[in-house]
């Protein structure tokens, strides 16, 4: 029998912490949880927002504290449902578009961005709700 999920949270590896920070607490309204160290500059760091949780960590910190893992890690993209792209764009203003805004297929509104931190992140809104 597979284990059960209870949760998923990336870790996006970085350069420098704090230009990510900008993007996800005063953007879109992620608080700071944990930090290593305490105080900044940060070499990693856990934001959250409604159950939601995404790290971030330092490439240098992650070849220190697994370098394995760290090594060669893949590129990837975060796809965040919301309820609202307009919300989106006006949290972010600025922001590069990587993807424009668009109606797709599966009936969902979406825009992909690129976050200071060079990741992809797509955001997409569903008028129906989607089931898991």
């Amino acid at each position: 029998m597979p284990p059960e999920i209870k949760s998923l949270a990336p870790i996006l590896l970085v350069e420098m912490v704090a230009p990510s920070l900008g993007f996800w607490i005063d953007g879109l309204g992620f608080a700071l949880g944990p930090t290593v160290p305490e105080q900044p500059p940060y070499d990693f760091a856990i934001v959250s927002k409604s159950g939601v949780e995404v790290m971030l960590q330092t490439r240098a910190s992650a070849a220190e504290d697994t370098p394995a893992a760290a090594q060669g890690a893949a590129a990837s993209i975060l796809y965040i449902s919301v309820d609202s792209i307009d919300a989106v764009l006006r949290a972010l203003p600025g922001v590069e578009t990587v993807v424009p805004r668009r109606t797709t297929f599966y009936g969902a509104d979406e825009v992909f961005v690129r976050a200071p931190d060079g990741h992809t992140i797509g955001f997409a809104a569903f008028a129906t709700p989607v089931e898991a």
